[in-house]
Protein backbone atom coordinates (compact mmCIF):
# COMPACT_ATOMS: atom_id res chain seq x y z
CA UNK A 1 0.00 0.00 0.00
CA UNK A 2 1.82 3.34 -0.91
CA UNK A 3 1.25 6.82 -0.05
CA UNK A 4 -2.04 7.46 -2.09
CA UNK A 5 -3.82 4.88 -1.07
CA UNK A 6 -3.29 5.49 2.71
CA UNK A 7 -4.45 9.16 1.95
CA UNK A 8 -7.68 7.79 -0.01
CA UNK A 9 -8.04 5.35 2.75
CA UNK A 10 -7.62 8.04 5.72
CA UNK A 11 -10.09 10.53 3.42
CA UNK A 12 -12.54 7.31 3.35
CA UNK A 13 -12.69 6.81 6.91
CA UNK A 14 -13.04 10.66 7.80
CA UNK A 15 -16.09 10.68 4.89
CA UNK A 16 -18.00 7.53 6.51
CA UNK A 17 -17.50 9.11 9.66
CA UNK A 18 -19.09 12.23 8.68
CA UNK A 19 -21.75 10.83 6.87
CA UNK A 20 -22.87 8.75 10.67
CA UNK A 21 -22.10 4.96 8.86
CA UNK A 22 -21.68 2.58 11.74
CA UNK A 23 -19.60 -0.22 9.14
CA UNK A 24 -18.26 -0.34 6.19
CA UNK A 25 -16.65 -3.08 4.28
CA UNK A 26 -15.15 -3.33 0.74
CA UNK A 27 -13.03 -5.40 -1.00
CA UNK A 28 -10.73 -5.58 -4.10
CA UNK A 29 -8.36 -7.92 -5.51
CA UNK A 30 -5.15 -6.13 -4.14
CA UNK A 31 -7.09 -4.97 -0.90
CA UNK A 32 -9.82 -5.44 1.69
CA UNK A 33 -11.47 -3.23 4.21
CA UNK A 34 -13.42 -3.57 6.84
CA UNK A 35 -14.30 -0.47 9.30
CA UNK A 36 -16.79 -0.58 12.19
CA UNK A 37 -16.80 2.29 14.11
CA UNK A 38 -17.60 2.26 17.98
CA UNK A 39 -18.51 4.51 20.84
CA UNK A 40 -21.19 7.76 20.05
CA UNK A 41 -22.40 8.38 16.23
CA UNK A 42 -21.85 11.80 14.91
CA UNK A 43 -25.17 14.22 15.49
CA UNK A 44 -26.21 14.01 12.00
CA UNK A 45 -27.14 10.73 12.01
CA UNK A 46 -28.84 10.05 8.30
CA UNK A 47 -26.71 9.77 5.44
CA UNK A 48 -26.69 12.57 3.05
CA UNK A 49 -29.24 13.41 0.89
CA UNK A 50 -28.54 11.03 -2.58
CA UNK A 51 -25.54 9.38 -0.44
CA UNK A 52 -24.52 5.63 -1.96
CA UNK A 53 -22.47 3.72 -0.94
CA UNK A 54 -22.88 1.82 -3.99
CA UNK A 55 -21.60 4.51 -6.03
CA UNK A 56 -18.67 5.81 -3.39
CA UNK A 57 -17.57 2.11 -4.68
CA UNK A 58 -17.60 2.44 -7.97
CA UNK A 59 -16.15 5.54 -7.68
CA UNK A 60 -12.75 4.46 -5.67
CA UNK A 61 -12.72 1.00 -7.84
CA UNK A 62 -12.73 3.81 -11.52
CA UNK A 63 -9.79 5.48 -9.77
CA UNK A 64 -8.26 2.25 -8.92
CA UNK A 65 -9.05 0.85 -12.83
CA UNK A 66 -10.75 -1.72 -11.28
CA UNK A 67 -14.42 -3.58 -11.89
CA UNK A 68 -16.45 -2.40 -7.99
CA UNK A 69 -16.67 -5.26 -5.07
CA UNK A 70 -19.76 -5.68 -2.99
CA UNK A 71 -20.26 -3.32 -0.61
CA UNK A 72 -22.01 -4.11 2.21
CA UNK A 73 -23.08 -1.00 4.82
CA UNK A 74 -24.98 -0.49 7.73
CA UNK A 75 -26.06 2.87 8.03
CA UNK A 76 -28.31 4.27 10.84
CA UNK A 77 -31.78 5.06 9.63
CA UNK A 78 -33.40 8.14 10.62
CA UNK A 79 -37.32 9.00 9.80
CA UNK A 80 -36.77 12.81 10.89
CA UNK A 81 -33.59 14.82 10.42
CA UNK A 82 -31.93 13.81 13.37
CA UNK A 83 -32.19 17.65 14.89
CA UNK A 84 -36.11 16.78 15.29
CA UNK A 85 -35.47 13.83 17.19
CA UNK A 86 -35.76 14.48 20.95
CA UNK A 87 -32.05 13.72 23.25
CA UNK A 88 -34.20 11.20 25.20
CA UNK A 89 -35.58 9.11 21.69
CA UNK A 90 -31.94 9.14 20.97
CA UNK A 91 -30.10 8.21 24.82
CA UNK A 92 -32.31 7.44 26.70
CA UNK A 93 -29.52 6.49 29.21
CA UNK A 94 -27.40 10.22 29.09
CA UNK A 95 -26.28 11.75 32.14
CA UNK A 96 -26.29 7.71 33.23
CA UNK A 97 -23.53 6.22 34.92
CA UNK A 98 -21.61 3.44 32.58
CA UNK A 99 -20.31 0.31 34.58
CA UNK A 100 -17.83 -1.40 31.90
CA UNK A 101 -15.91 -4.80 32.15
CA UNK A 102 -12.83 -4.81 33.34
CA UNK A 103 -12.06 -7.64 31.60
CA UNK A 104 -12.87 -10.19 28.63
CA UNK A 105 -14.63 -13.36 29.88
CA UNK A 106 -18.23 -14.22 29.80
CA UNK A 107 -20.97 -12.31 32.33
CA UNK A 108 -23.71 -14.29 34.89
CA UNK A 109 -25.96 -12.18 36.64
CA UNK A 110 -25.87 -14.24 39.25
CA UNK A 111 -24.10 -16.35 41.93
CA UNK A 112 -24.90 -19.40 40.23
CA UNK A 113 -27.69 -20.90 37.83
CA UNK A 114 -30.35 -21.42 40.41
CA UNK A 115 -29.79 -18.59 42.52
CA UNK A 116 -31.29 -15.14 42.54
CA UNK A 117 -29.51 -12.10 40.48
CA UNK A 118 -27.45 -9.80 42.13
CA UNK A 119 -29.51 -6.80 40.66
CA UNK A 120 -32.11 -6.24 38.81
CA UNK A 121 -33.60 -3.23 36.88
CA UNK A 122 -35.11 -0.84 39.70
CA UNK A 123 -32.48 -1.60 42.58
CA UNK A 124 -30.56 0.99 44.20
CA UNK A 125 -26.70 -0.02 45.15
CA UNK A 126 -24.10 1.26 46.98
CA UNK A 127 -20.28 1.64 45.68
CA UNK A 128 -18.79 -1.60 45.99
CA UNK A 129 -21.82 -3.63 45.52
CA UNK A 130 -21.56 -6.85 43.23
CA UNK A 131 -23.53 -6.28 40.34
CA UNK A 132 -22.22 -9.48 38.48
CA UNK A 133 -19.80 -12.07 37.82
CA UNK A 134 -16.99 -12.17 34.93
CA UNK A 135 -15.61 -15.30 34.25
CA UNK A 136 -11.92 -15.37 32.84
CA UNK A 137 -10.19 -18.84 32.62
CA UNK A 138 -12.20 -20.35 34.76
CA UNK A 139 -11.71 -17.81 37.46
CA UNK A 140 -15.48 -16.12 38.55
CA UNK A 141 -14.27 -12.40 38.85
CA UNK A 142 -16.96 -10.27 41.04
CA UNK A 143 -17.78 -7.32 39.18
CA UNK A 144 -18.93 -4.32 42.10
CA UNK A 145 -20.49 -0.68 41.19
CA UNK A 146 -18.26 2.09 41.19
CA UNK A 147 -21.52 4.24 41.75
CA UNK A 148 -24.09 4.79 43.57
CA UNK A 149 -27.83 4.78 42.17
CA UNK A 150 -30.56 3.25 40.58
CA UNK A 151 -29.67 0.35 38.37
CA UNK A 152 -32.33 1.48 35.27
CA UNK A 153 -30.30 -1.25 33.03
CA UNK A 154 -28.69 -4.49 32.55
CA UNK A 155 -26.67 -4.40 28.94
CA UNK A 156 -26.21 -7.74 28.27
CA UNK A 157 -27.24 -11.28 29.12
CA UNK A 158 -26.43 -14.01 30.97
CA UNK A 159 -24.07 -16.45 29.13
CA UNK A 160 -23.00 -13.58 27.06
CA UNK A 161 -19.58 -12.88 26.23
CA UNK A 162 -18.13 -9.33 27.18
CA UNK A 163 -14.86 -7.68 25.92
CA UNK A 164 -12.72 -5.22 28.05
CA UNK A 165 -14.56 -2.19 28.32
CA UNK A 166 -18.14 -2.97 27.31
CA UNK A 167 -20.80 -1.40 28.95
CA UNK A 168 -22.50 -3.41 31.89
CA UNK A 169 -25.22 -1.52 33.63
CA UNK A 170 -26.21 1.56 33.36
CA UNK A 171 -27.17 3.43 36.92
CA UNK A 172 -28.61 6.50 37.13
CA UNK A 173 -27.22 8.78 40.71
CA UNK A 174 -29.79 9.54 43.09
Amino acid sequence: MDGNDLKELRELVEFLKASGVEEFEMERPDLKVGLKFAGETPVAAAAPAGFDMAQLAALMAAQRGSAPAPVAVAAPVASAPAAAVPAAEVDPHAGAHIVKSPIVGTFYDAPSPDAEVFVKVGDQVEAGKVLCIVEAMKLMNEIESDAAGEIVKVLVKPGQPVEYGQPLFAIKAR
